[in-house]
This record gives structure tokens, sequence and C-alpha cells, in this order.
């Protein structure tokens, strides 16, 4: 769906159409350039699609945002589920403006740093909506999404970017190879859930990273699915993946408080590491490897979907 998403109409079964919308979002270089020199960052416009439920606003609101392999079909299933709840969704598509169609195969084609900008950039998009209820916005992210969401939720990060608050944020399944010295998220709420048999992204360093948040205080929680591979929300079959480059049990690079990048062998923070640096370090370490698997078997994206459903029910709740 890539690069056309922005010009395709899309009509839930239950009738509700998406509104197209133009992001003005960012690509910026690195986490350095994003905290520290955010009026440097490139402009980037991306596309996305929101669909309001049915009745008189205002609604809260889920960014949905896709991973690696861009929006599918689950992704608009997941938006379809969220306006049967009363909840608007805004599906958004990172890739079509920026002349991507994956990031399987080499994730360096924008930084991690971009994903996360484009989440902040919609929030501060929809906050203005006369649909959306601005106190209510929460940002949904699968595989490098996930890891989008969980970024924008950061503190250090989005405070550079005008201290957006996201009222809350599912990551599904995220790579958390990189996390911030000091992971505090204010007031977000904030659950992370994976597959024990995840061969993309390490369920450790998702347990490691979400610890480390309660620790500063954060409302968060995390669930791990037994049995579950990588994406099993998609209800397919479980495929190979034969271009995916991989290495989950690579090092974690944490980011200091200025974005700088702080390489596993150092220690030090340095603003002029890159993140390709650091993925081509994992890769010369032995970590990296081709080929992983994605996909569903028997009721797991049914528990999926009940346990996101469980999630934004009683997140918006408390809004």
């Amino acid at each position: 769906m890539g690069a056309n998403f922005g010009e395709q109409r899309i009509v839930f079964d239950n009738g509700i159409e998406g509104e197209p919308l133009t992001i003005e979002s960012g690509s910026p270089a690195s986490y350095f350039e994003a905290i520290s020199s955010p009026k440097s960052v490139t402009q980037t416009e991306i596309d996305a699609k929101l669909f309001v439920p049915q009745g008189k606003g205002p609604f809260p609101v889920v960014i949905v945002v896709p991973g690696s392999l861009g929006v599918a079909p689950s992704h608009l299933a997941h938006a379809e589920t969220a306006t049967g709840l009363g909840i608007a969704a805004c599906v958004i598509d990172p890739f079509g403006r920026r002349q991507v169609t994956s990031t399987v195969a080499n994730q360096a084609q924008y930084s991690f740093a971009a994903s996360a900008w484009d989440v902040l950039a919609t929030a501060k998009l929809l906050a203005s909506h006369p649909e959306i209820d601005p106190d209510r916005i929460g940002a949904q992210g699968h595989s490098r999404g996930g890891t989008a969401v969980m970024t924008a939720a950061m503190r250090d990060f989005a405070g550079a970017f005008g201290h957006i608050s996201l009222a809350a944020v599912y990551a599904a399944y995220p790579w958390c190879g990189h996390q911030f010295i000091v992971p505090e998220i204010g007031q977000t709420m904030l659950r992370a859930v994976i597959g024990d048999r995840d061969e993309w992204c390490s369920p450790q360093q998702v347990q490691g990273h979400i610890h480390a948040i309660a620790l500063t205080g954060g409302n968060v929680s995390f669930r791990l699915f037994e049995g579950a591979q990588h994406s099993f929300d998609r209800g397919t079959e479980i495929e190979m993946v034969a271009d995916a480059s991989v290495a989950p049990c690579a090092p974690t690079c944490y980011v200091a408080r200025d974005g700088a990048l702080i390489h596993p062998l150092t220690g030090e923070p340095d603003p002029n590491l890159g993140e390709r640096d650091v993925m081509v370090y994992g890769m010369k370490a032995g970590y990296g490897r081709r080929g992983a698997r994605i996909g569903s078997e028997g009721n797991q994206a049914q528990q999926f979907r009940a346990d996101m459903i469980a999630f934004w029910r009683e997140a918006f709740a408390r809004t």
C-alpha cells in the first residue's frame, strides 16, 4: 500500500471513510539533531488517513504506525476496530513520500529519530482537528513503528518538539535497541507486547526497557505472548522474510539526554556517531543475520486484538 497510500480511497465495512491528511513532518538525521538542533531538521511531508467514528465528537484518537513492510491490511483492521469502540484512528504512511518501499533489508534508509518525529508531527496536527480531543491522543506502533511510538513518548525527545505529550502508547513487538539513558515518559500510559519466539526483536531487551521506564515512575505494563512470532497480529500464516536483516541480540545502544548515541564499546556519548555506525558494529560483531519469520498461528491474532482493545478502553477511560 505504501507509495500510493495517500491517493487511495479507503472505506471500512462500517461505512467510515478515511479523510486524507498531509502531515508536515521532518527527517532528522539523528536523535542529536532532533533534540539539540531541531530547527535544522529537514522538512518532510507524509500521508495519513483519518477515520472518525460516527456520532458526535470530539473523539479520542489512536495514531497507527506501521513497521518495516509499510501499511498492511492488519493496520487498517486495527484502525477499524478502534472506530467501532468510538475511537478515531489515524493511519500514517512514513514511506511513500520518502520514496521508500520497505526497510526490512536496510533500516538506515531514514533514521529511527525521523520515525518518532512523524508520530509527534501527526499528534500536533490532530490536536487542532475539530473532531479530535487534544487531551486524548494516543499512538500504536508495530515493529519499527513500535520503536517510534516509544521514542515519541520519551520526554527528552518530545520536549524538543514542543512538549507534546501522548496520552497513551501501545508498542507492538518494538525493537528496543536504542534506549534513552533517562527514559522518562511523564503521564503517558505505555504498554509493550511481544511474542516469546520473535526473531526480529529481543523480548529480553523489551523487558529491560519497560523495567527501566518503570524505575523512573512511568505507568508501564508488559505482556509476553507464548509461542508468538513477530507480527503475530497479522492473521496470516507464518512465513520467512528472506531479505530481512536482523540483529536482535546486539548490545543496546543508549541515547544521552542531548540525543548523542553512546557506543556500547566506549560508554561515551558521541554526537557524530550515527545509527548506521552502530548497526554496522552489531553486524561486524557477529549479531546480524538474514531471514526472519512473521505471521500468526492459532488464535494469536485474536489474543492480540483483545489485549489491544482492553488497553485503549482503559487508557481513554482515565483521561
